[in-house]
């Protein structure tokens, strides 16, 4: 087990005194980033998933990736790295690529890591668990297009019935998928998820004396669950992003922003204002899970927008020619296999 997986796992047991994996913002910040951001998308988003049920859904799903912890020694290895990225002081993840340059898989990552002397288990890949499921999304809302379009159009009642019954499953999919980004997005507000000085500042150089005592979880737990309410969310949250260049660069941009915030939030802690009940730690909280809430209904957003260039099924498809009758819509969604 990694030095910063072995951490991670103690920071429960500052929280609430308990053993067992650690929750990242805690229950009440993933939820209440998940929930402030659907509230806040644009009308011409499907109705669906803009309703009070469809947001609370989201902030309990948010909190997924955290209660699915502890599940087996495969299931953490697998995908516990997937919720930081370790960011050195130079810019680099861990002496490998920096954020405005990461490679375009995580195999080209893991190779860049490797020849850097570290790992992508040691590094986090937080970075790929948000493109990876904001493509997911776009892919998700794709498939809604299309099936909402046949399920209005198909003159055949069998096959009417079963795009009916899909477009249903695949708005359940879009609730889950939306729910697993936003806990993606929520982490990366969180400045200690995306720094090398994750849980106190560590060894190495420390000009300004932070501290070296577990921080992480007395943050993003009890300072939270104390001093943040949905309400402060709703108004703290950004405008919405215009989206300068790609997905990729967005999240390079969104992570980076988060990382300039780190030595700001150990200022706070040597100031003495990370903890329950002063207004200094509270106030940063809040702009950090407002800028995560922000951020979410942003990327959920620019999902649906890119989804209507999308392709997808068997035979692959565009969601223009479906929608316009140049696609076998039933073979392509259903099979012929």
């Amino acid at each position: 087990m990694t030095r910063r997986i072995a951490a991670l796992l103690s920071v429960l047991a500052l929280v609430s005194g308990a053993s067992g994996p650690a929750f990242a913002w805690g229950s009440s910040g993933h939820r209440m980033v998940g929930q402030a951001a659907i509230e806040a998308l644009p009308q011409d988003l499907p109705a669906f998933l803009r309703t009070r049920a469809a947001a609370a859904d989201v902030g309990e799903f948010s909190r997924e990736l955290d209660r699915s912890k502890g599940s087996g020694r495969a299931h953490g290895v697998s995908l516990d790295s997937g919720h930081f990225i370790d960011l050195y002081d130079d810019g680099t993840v861990m002496g490998g690529p920096r954020l405005e340059a990461m490679p375009p898989d995580r195999e080209a990552y893991e190779t860049a890591l490797r020849a850097a002397g570290t790992n992508a288990w040691k590094a986090g890949w937080l970075y790929y668990s948000i493109l990876e499921t904001q493509q997911q999304l776009t892919r998700d809302f794709a498939m809604w297009r299309v099936l909402d379009h046949a399920a209005r159009t198909e003159r055949n009642p069998e096959r009417r019935a079963w795009f009916r019954a899909d477009l249903k499953r695949r708005e359940a999919v879009i609730l889950q998928t939306t729910g697993r980004l936003s806990h993606y997005v929520s982490d990366g507000s969180q400045p200690l998820h995306v720094t090398i000085h994750f849980n106190g500042w560590g060894e190495g150089p420390n000009p300004e004396g932070f501290t070296k005592a577990r921080i992480h979880g007395p943050f993003e737990g009890e300072l939270v669950a104390a001093g943040v309410r949905l309400d402060d969310i709703r108004r703290g949250m950004p405008g919405a992003s215009a989206f300068q260049g790609g997905l990729e660069a967005r999240i390079a941009d969104y992570l980076t922003a988060a990382w300039r915030e780190v030595p700001t939030l150990y200022r706070l802690e040597k100031a003495g204002a990370l903890v329950p009940g002063d207004a200094r730690g509270a106030d940063f909280a809040r702009e950090r899970l407002a800028a995560g809430a922000g951020a979410l209904r942003d990327f959920v957003d620019l999902a649906w927008r890119s989804s209507a260039g999308a392709k997808l099924g068997w035979p692959e498809m565009t969601v223009q020619d479906a929608l316009e009758g140049r696609a076998d819509i039933w073979t392509s969604l259903y099979g012929k296999d």
